[in-house]
């Protein structure tokens, strides 16, 4: 596979929170709100249309998508805040104080920002924009998607959007305790609304609500069970653990000899292979259970960041695309993988991935870019795919290479019942 070559970058003691400030910056600025990766849907002049047909949303929500410049202000396509990337955001602005308060890094005078209240208002946003009529908390995008099968609607929950909400209400408990019993009804909404069942070797769980049988969604089901093992971690019941047990081995099972995972199970459900962000997702979620509970999957993570590192990442750091193609190099896996190593103790490669990232895909001023293809690079700027994702692999980068804690929930959790507004009920 062919390898970019790359110059120095000054990640000093200075250049990283730099980075991660001006990240930072660009997105409170715009109050956490941009175009997101497939929001073609969202265009003003597609909803001007009198008709609604599936080939023609399909058509057009897929040409905004791969289209090589951004297409987005043409079709007047509407900005939106995501419900993923306002958490990530939330995680990141509560791990920039935390580096703060430490000393870890500085901030000028003239730079001060009050990065708890925007963490804290994000969470609340989070909270007061769930999806509700379901058994607990939950979330989903904002704007509208067309598939092949159905047209997904805004707040149509999904566990991947629900998993990093909870990581978000759960970092933010020392805030507020009553931010960890919102989070701790989503386990309700993965085990009702999700369908988690038994099967042979484990258990799984569906990626959307009311989603077919035809296929299981291998890294949604990781990302499930790692959103039960959070839960676990603050509230020490077994049934969590147990039941993150299951679906985690489930996934062990599925994953192939040469160490990674296939978008789906059956392989040819889907036309994404080995990819590398989603394999990713599974990684890190066991790396998440081996943390937190056991060593159960060791020889399995083990496998699985070999793989990442030798068949899904160059040795420059460049992110490939999955185990066979090169192109495009996605800022999101560039994102990802800069959290699997740093979680791993590779800071060395997860360094080397950011600083690949900053030589490829970095506009400068807190801004990435989308992809670099072979022979052109994508220099859209999604809120959620290029900026939510990299200010939060930057800040856990940071954290873990300053050798800041993770945060844990240290208030007490409030035992007072929850409204029916806080449990993802109708008001």
């Amino acid at each position: 596979m062919t390898t970019e070559q790359t110059g120095p970058v000054d990640l000093s003691t200075t250049r990283a929170p730099t980075l991660l400030r001006e990240t930072l910056a660009y997105a409170r600025e715009r109050d956490y709100t941009g175009w997101d990766y497939a929001d073609g849907l969202s265009s003003k002049l597609l909803r001007a249309v009198p008709v609604d047909n599936k080939w023609v949303n399909i058509a057009v929500q897929e040409s905004i998508k791969r289209a090589p410049v951004n297409v987005r202000p043409l079709f007047l396509v509407e900005q939106r805040r995501n419900y993923m990337g306002a958490a990530l955001f939330a995680m990141a602005n509560l791990t920039y104080a935390r580096l703060l308060t430490a000393g870890a890094v500085d901030e000028p005078a003239e730079a001060s920002v009050d990065h708890v209240g925007e963490a804290r208002s994000l969470v609340d946003w989070l909270i007061e924009h769930r999806s509700v009529g379901y058994s607990g908390f939950c979330g989903g995008h904002k704007h509208e998607i067309q598939t092949l099968r159905v047209k997904g609607l805004p707040n149509h929950p999904s566990v991947v959007s629900t998993a990093f909400p909870v990581r978000a209400l759960l970092a933010a408990a020392p805030l507020d305790p009553s931010y960890a019993e919102v989070a701790r009804t989503a386990a309700d909404f993965v085990v009702d609304d999700l369908n988690y069942r038994a099967v042979d070797g484990g258990a799984v769980i569906d990626y959307h609500v009311q989603d077919t049988d035809e296929y299981y969604t291998i890294n949604a089901g990781a990302l499930g069970a790692r959103l039960l093992v959070d839960l676990y971690d603050v509230f020490d019941e077994s049934a969590l653990r147990e039941r993150a047990r299951r679906i985690f081995d489930h996934v062990a099972d599925l994953q192939t000899d040469r160490g990674g995972w296939y978008y789906r199970e059956p392989p040819d459900a889907s036309h994404l292979s080995m990819d590398n962000f989603h394999n990713g997702f599974i990684i890190e979620s066991l790396q998440r259970y081996g943390d937190v509970v056991d060593e159960r999957y060791a020889d399995v993570v083990e496998d699985g960041v070999e793989f990442y590192r030798n068949e899904l990442f160059e040795a420059s750091g460049a992110p490939n695309w999955d185990e066979s193609c090169s192109y495009p190099r996605d800022i999101h896996a560039s994102a990802q993988g800069i959290l699997v190593f740093t979680y791993a103790g590779r800071l060395d490669f997860a360094r080397r991935i950011l600083e690949w990232t900053l030589d490829n895909l970095y506009g400068g001023d807190g801004r990435f870019y989308h992809r670099k293809h072979r022979y052109h690079t994508k220099r859209t700027t999604l809120m959620r795919w290029c900026q939510a994702w990299m200010v939060y692999a930057i800040s856990e980068f940071l954290r873990v290479d300053r050798g800041i804690e993770p945060q844990t929930t240290t208030s007490p959790v409030c035992s007072q019942p929850l409204r029916p507004d806080q449990r993802g009920e109708p008001r």
